[in-house]
């Protein structure tokens, strides 16, 4: 189990480091767009920003899980 959970926790974290740069772009995107003033591409890259975090704390989430599941499979060995 073990085996399977490992490449689940890196899929994980490479998620995360995924939706964070990708929030960081939508949220210079946003800063950009607020100064030229357009308002759909304003709102455009907002909804992004919003989906990027919600994710990395999904993926986050999920990862702290599968620690917990690891650690709990994997405490009694030393």
């Amino acid at each position: 189990m073990i085996f399977v959970l490992i490449p689940v926790l890196l899929v994980l974290m490479g998620l995360v480091v995924w939706s964070l740069a990708r929030g960081i772009y939508a949220f210079l995107n946003t800063t950009r767009a607020g100064l030229e003033g357009g308002d759909a591409a304003l709102r455009e890259m907002q909804d992004l920003q919003n989906r990027m975090m919600f994710n990395r704390v999904k993926y986050q989430g999920l990862a702290i899980v599968v620690v917990a599941i690891l650690l709990a499979v994997g405490g009694g060995h030393k």
